[in-house]
């Protein structure tokens, strides 16, 4: 298969948003609690901006903690689904690299698993213009947790798969960060959040046939590896119910 683009690799998740809405996890109550101690200041009443915000997963929960929130999505079918589950936040099509929002307008900037569809050295001069002095820009991604053997043995077989290493095809976040601070113009503090939940055996494959790279190596391929990997899922969770356990990756800078 030959690698797609990032962009066109972004833009996958149109054609599969209800999915994505339906089976991707969502965060937990930590990870809020975290972002409030770093910033230093409470999500509640916050003018906030949660950019990449998708089906709105993470957007419903800072608008839940009392967040003033308005969304950036660049997918329309993306947008569509969010406007379907949460109708009382609005939201606005652009992205990180050209964000269409009044400068020094935001107490928080948000990226829930999306900054690294942006290039650095546009969005971070985008996040300094939006955000208020003393205002934090927030991302984070649910990382699947590496040293719980299953996961550890799932992870293998997704990169033999897709032909990838490790360090490609890894969830660990260094490559975050490293996308975070290569301009070189925010100090990151950095923390982690360990959580789980536990779903049916259809729900997990629908989950990871959402990412990008399934969206797009096509359905004969992916309905291959997913019956495949059903079979590895119940030898060992006979009852049909995985424990998926993640690791957040928070980093959160604050603009002078």
């Amino acid at each position: 298969m030959t690698p797609a683009s990032s962009t066109s690799r972004a833009l996958s998740f149109d054609s599969a948003a209800a999915q994505y809405a339906a089976n991707r996890p969502s965060y937990p109550a930590a990870l809020f609690e975290a972002i409030e101690d770093m910033a230093g200041r409470p999500l509640a009443g916050a003018r906030l901006a949660d950019i990449g915000a998708g089906t709105g997963i993470g957007t419903a929960l800072l608008h839940a903690r009392g967040a003033r929130v308005v969304a950036v999505e660049p997918g329309e079918g993306m947008a569509e689904q969010f406007r379907r589950g949460l109708s009382e936040v609005p939201i606005v099509r652009g992205d990180g690299n050209h964000l269409p929002l009044a400068t020094a307008s935001l107490d928080f900037l948000t990226y829930a698993q999306s900054w690294h569809w942006t290039d650095p050295d546009r969005s971070i001069p985008e996040a300094l213009r939006v955000l208020r002095p003393g205002g934090a820009l927030a991302l984070w991604w649910n990382a699947a947790a590496l040293d719980v053997p299953w996961i550890d043995a799932q992870t293998s077989r997704v990169e033999r798969h897709f032909g990838l290493g490790r360090a490609v095809g890894g969830n660990g976040d260094g490559t975050h960060e490293a996308l975070a601070t290569s301009a070189g113009r925010l100090d990151f503090d950095r923390r982690h959040i360990r959580w789980t939940r536990r779903v049916p055996v259809g729900t997990h494959l629908a989950n990871i046939s959402s990412h990008s790279l399934f969206l797009v190596h096509g359905e004969e391929g992916t309905a291959a590896f997913v019956d495949a990997e059903r079979r590895h899922l119940l030898a060992v969770f006979p009852d049909g119910m995985v424990e998926e356990t993640y690791d957040v990756g928070l980093l959160l800078a604050i603009r002078p």
